[in-house]
């Protein structure tokens, strides 16, 4: 088209009175929804003494007495009580630097303790650790909810908040541990009725809140006992303080936790998110106490998969059903254990396939 033409064409649009489309106004956003746009942007941050419950250093209560008498720091600078942190600040509690870029949900994973395995990440003598056999985390670490000790066997929790740590162990929610015990001989009625009343230990008082007679073979009788203590070595002095020995110890039940009879020895599960949920209702840890990672929604896991559809559907459940059941059924979990001391240690078929499906699962 020539440059005549155009000229034209454009004199007769102004003569028809054409004129260019003018552009739509572009809606504003309401002040609500700008700030909510905004949001984005901002670091989110969180309660100094929460950060340092959820590291595993211990309860909120105690974190805010450590900041009060001027035990932490934030980038260089000592911490008051209302002090907020972000994952790119620096927090150091006596002088030893504190991750907080890995705060994430929680996880709780079962595991079924072997005997001569030590609830430590580092020992002189080189034996072998519980937490060779645990998946790693991504940015977090597992804690230990309570010991065993060399010799005992059965259920350990490990989880990753340590806020649910401290509310599962703390001496004042006085959680039932529960264990199934072999010893050589027999108690008499005065003797159960001694250890229900109380011994003097080494360390302080101790007692047993349950104690029954389970069964046995010869010599070697099981007892069903029950602690509200973590103490160590408790049920094997108190069982010694009367001069019977205890030779084998394994622990079935924590709190409402029950040990769940498919989980081979030196295997793990997973709890799905409704169990851990569940968990922390039943152990007072708020919403507020949950830790879900700076800046990032709330992780959906694959926990509810259904390579879990072979455990135990009701290892979790509320404490006065958990006891009921484990009462019920610890003759029948006693006597597979004492099959599977008999037996060689290479395990069914069926269970190897369940643990290790649940093994499988990426950390």
């Amino acid at each position: 088209m020539t440059r005549s033409r155009k000229r034209e064409i454009s004199r007769s649009g102004k003569a028809a009175g054409l004129r260019r489309p003018t552009p739509k106004p572009q809606p504003q956003l309401s002040d609500e929804l700008n700030s909510i746009a905004a949001s984005d942007s901002i670091v989110e941050t969180q309660k100094l003494q929460k950060v340092l419950a959820q590291a595993g250093i211990g309860s909120r209560r105690k974190m805010e007495e450590f900041i009060e008498q001027g035990l932490v720091k934030v980038n260089g600078q000592v911490a008051t009580l209302g002090t907020r942190v972000s994952s790119s600040d620096r927090v150091e509690f006596g002088g030893r630097r504190i991750d907080v870029s890995g705060t994430q949900v929680t996880r709780v994973i079962l595991y079924h303790k072997p005997e001569g395995e030590i609830v430590s990440r580092d020992d002189p003598k080189e034996r072998q650790t519980v937490f060779a056999n645990l998946p790693k985390p991504k940015n977090a670490k597992w804690i230990a909810i309570g010991r065993l000790d060399f010799n005992t066997s059965g259920l350990l929790i490990f989880t990753t908040s340590g806020e649910l740590a401290n509310k599962m162990m703390h001496p004042s929610f006085d959680t039932e541990r529960e264990y199934s015990a072999r010893i050589f001989g027999e108690l008499t009625n005065d003797q159960i009725l001694l250890l229900l009343s109380g011994v003097e230990l080494s360390d302080g008082f101790g007692k047993f809140e349950e104690c029954e007679a389970i069964g046995g073979e010869g010599r070697n009788r099981w007892y069903r006992v029950i602690v509200k203590e973590g103490r160590n070595r408790l049920v094997r002095r108190m069982f010694e303080s009367l001069g019977y020995q205890v030779s084998r110890l394994i622990r079935i039940r924590f709190g409402s936790i029950v040990l769940p009879p498919r989980l081979t020895r030196g295997k793990w599960l997973e709890l799905k998110d409704n169990e851990v949920h569940q968990l922390e209702a039943q152990c007072g840890v708020t919403s507020e106490d949950k830790t879900h990672g700076f800046g990032n929604p709330q992780h959906k896991s694959s926990r509810g998969a259904k390579t879990n559809k072979a455990r135990d559907n009701d290892e979790l459940g509320q404490s006065a059903k958990s006891k009921r059941r484990s009462s019920r059924s610890v003759k029948k979990i006693n006597s597979t254990f004492e099959s599977a001391a008999r037996q060689t240690s290479k395990p069914k078929q069926r269970s190897s396939r369940v643990a290790n499906s649940t093994k499988s699962r990426p950390a």
